[in-house]
């Protein structure tokens, strides 16, 4: 599935992933392939991305944990729909 990470200031992630988790106001949850289309808010907490298949934007705080690239967000909003997945973020 693609996704794309979007700040005010930059494109974080544009590319294929395996899995998206996100911290949303309810807790935690994860998108993998043909997920059904969903439109939420984001809290601070952690975007998970697993098995990255293109570059990050190395200007952020990125880290890596097991088979997944982690960084952290303030907050945001999240829409996904057909494999496709946009997260803007703070």
């Amino acid at each position: 599935m693609n996704i794309q990470v979007l700040t005010p200031e930059e494109v974080i992630f544009d590319g294929e992933v395996a899995a998206v988790t996100v911290p949303g106001f309810n807790g935690e949850f994860q998108m993998l392939n043909n997920h059904a289309a969903v439109v939420s808010t984001l809290v601070e907490g952690k975007v998970k991305l697993k098995s990255v298949i293109s570059s990050l934007v190395q200007s952020r705080n990125i880290s890596d944990e097991g088979d997944y690239k982690v960084f952290s967000i303030k907050g945001g909003t999240l829409e996904f729909s057909n494999n496709q997945g946009i997260i803007l973020c703070d």
